[in-house]
């Protein structure tokens, strides 16, 4: 597991919300999270399985980082609050 720090883990979770919210998917994803906190390790795991077509939108350090705060379940929910935070910002404008 790569440990991430707090400043850069609010980073990536801003970044991918951001690309969420920008691909116009925030309702899937949000679905997505909210049905794989029971399993979240599975989960990340599966990330690392698809680990060559995210390659498309991040850099592979990046990619690891994420995968490894999707692990925990409190990240999770954490990712659903900034994408639901950004939605509302597009939403509004």
């Amino acid at each position: 597991m790569t440990e991430v720090s707090q400043e850069r883990k609010k980073y990536l979770m801003g970044r991918l919300a951001q690309k969420v919210v920008d691909m116009r998917l925030a309702p899937v994803a949000i679905v997505m999270l909210e049905s794989s906190k029971p399993l979240s390790f599975l989960a990340s795991q599966t990330m690392v399985f698809f680990n060559p077509f995210y390659h498309a939108f991040f850099k592979y350090a990046e990619y690891d980082e994420i995968t490894s705060l999707l692990e925990e379940r409190e990240n999770i929910e954490a990712l659903i609050v900034e994408i639901e935070r950004l939605e509302n910002e597009r939403s509004k404008k």
